[in-house]
């Protein structure tokens, strides 16, 4: 009997000792669980909160781009711009020939040309007025060049953005070209001459106006491609450019009396130019004339003076 109770209390012991094995390990799992998930609900929620914190600095970025890419938007850099830059400018010089032959080079070297060339007298007041034709993209540089040739008196930079006016001609272009190529095509399947004359002279005319467009398109793209710069090389005696024009009283008088100068001097030249010809032609004529009209006098004769006819006497009365 002690032995089978001993053996009963071992049994019941071990089912007790396995329950709280049992026990134990659930309530680990329950912990470990309960853990991981608390865990998993903060890395989600860490997860979450950059999200969160990403779209507003996101938003913060998208609403602050436009002030930051306005100045880089491609429709307002130059590179995409259409511009004419075009310049004048005057420039005195100890050596107008020599001056004018380095201007064509520094043209020549930066891949223009000279589109004309006027030269005024060899002397010390000698002009050379010079029309030269650069890249734009060398433009600048070659102003800067021309005015190191020697003491430059003015210098005027002048420029015009066409494009808008580029982009609207490209628009008409397709246009036209489109209206052409309708026009062709009904032409080609025109089945009478009424029709195949109409068709014809609407087809010149669409031809023409988008010949006209191509060609304002050339010339657009020469001035925007080729600048241009109207260049005054003068010596050292040439006169100033002339100043602003004035107005005022006084001007005036002094515009009148240079005026009146002006005319008294040619009078009085002409008629230093002629005072010979009347020393030599005028006196002799006046020596004539006077000679001739004595002998008129003297060749007149002189009727005689004659007696009155006498007077009847009255008579008297019977």
């Amino acid at each position: 009997m002690t032995t089978m109770g001993a053996g009963m209390d071992g049994q019941v012991g071990r089912r007790r000792s396995a329950l709280l094995a049992a026990t134990a390990l659930a309530a680990a799992l329950a912990l470990t669980g309960c853990g991981a998930g608390d865990s998993g609900a903060r890395d989600n929620a860490d997860v979450a909160a950059p999200a969160a914190k990403g779209g507003e600095v996101g938003r913060d970025a998208a609403a602050g781009a436009p002030e930051g890419a306005g100045a880089g938007a491609p429709d307002l850099r130059v590179d995409q711009r259409a511009i004419i830059y075009t310049g004048t400018m005057r420039v005195q010089v100890d050596d107008v020939e020599s001056a004018a032959r380095e201007a064509a080079a520094v043209a020549t070297r930066a891949g223009g040309f000279v589109g004309g060339d006027q030269r005024h007298s060899a002397e010390a007041d000698a002009v050379a007025e010079l029309e030269l034709r650069v890249p734009a993209a060398r433009f600048t540089g070659v102003v800067e060049e021309i005015a190191k040739l020697g003491r430059q008196q003015n210098r005027e930079i002048n420029t015009q953005d066409v494009t808008e006016e580029t982009v609207d001609l490209d628009a008409r272009i397709a246009s036209q070209r489109a209206r052409v190529d309708s026009a062709r095509r009904l032409l080609a399947r025109a089945t009478s001459i009424t029709d195949l004359v109409s068709l014809e002279n609407e087809l010149g005319r669409r031809e023409a106006d988008l010949a006209s467009l191509e060609a304002k398109k050339r010339r657009l793209a020469d001035l925007t491609a080729l600048s241009t710069i109207t260049v005054s090389l003068a010596g050292p005696a040439a006169k100033a450019t002339e100043e602003k024009a004035e107005t005022g009283f006084l001007v005036g008088l002094r515009g009148g009396w240079k005026a009146f100068v002006v005319s008294m001097t040619v009078l009085f030249t002409v008629l230093g130019a002629l005072l010979p010809w009347l020393v030599a032609f005028g006196v002799p004529l006046v020596v004539l004339l006077v000679v001739l009209r004595r002998r008129r006098k003297s060749a007149v004769p002189v009727a005689p003076v004659s007696a009155p006819p006498p007077v009847p006497a009255a008579r008297s009365a019977p």
